[in-house]
């Protein structure tokens, strides 16, 4: 099972946060954002399929995440987890850490923003189109 989130990167995409990563609906991004990597998705945590959502709620479950642009492209492997809601109708967050709310699409993943290779970070800052697939195990 899988989803497809497409958004776009932005002049201040910094990918230095070291527990998240994080891709929003919002159009526009300040420096602070140090975690977001895209912005303008166009779905967000609510628009997942019930069953994607179930299976991600699955404490056994393995979430692959496959960040691409035309130029560069990584993988991060996380966890599903009971308490996962996918209520959010604006960001998608993945977390390094055990930390569950609304945003919340993954956690105990083996990368966060700061983790990202450093060509993907680099090409978002240029605004580059980016393809979020998770695909649940």
């Amino acid at each position: 099972m899988r989803e497809v989130i497409r958004a776009r990167g932005h002049e201040h995409v910094a990918a230095t946060h070291e527990s998240t990563f994080e891709v929003t609906t919002d159009d526009w991004l300040t420096p602070a954002g140090d975690c977001i990597v895209g912005i303008e998705a166009d779905r967000a945590p609510t628009d997942f399929d019930d069953d994607f959502v179930a299976a991600c709620r699955d404490p056994g479950a393995t979430i692959i995440l496959t960040l691409e642009t035309a130029a560069a492209s990584q993988q991060v492997r996380a966890r599903g987890h009971p308490d996962l809601t996918f209520d959010s109708d604006r960001s998608a967050v993945v977390r390094t850490s055990t930390y569950v709310d609304d945003r919340t699409v993954a956690i105990g993943a083996d990368s966060a923003a700061a983790d990202l290779d450093r060509d993907l970070a680099d090409v978002l800052a240029d605004g580059a189109d980016l393809t979020v697939t998770l695909a649940v195990e």
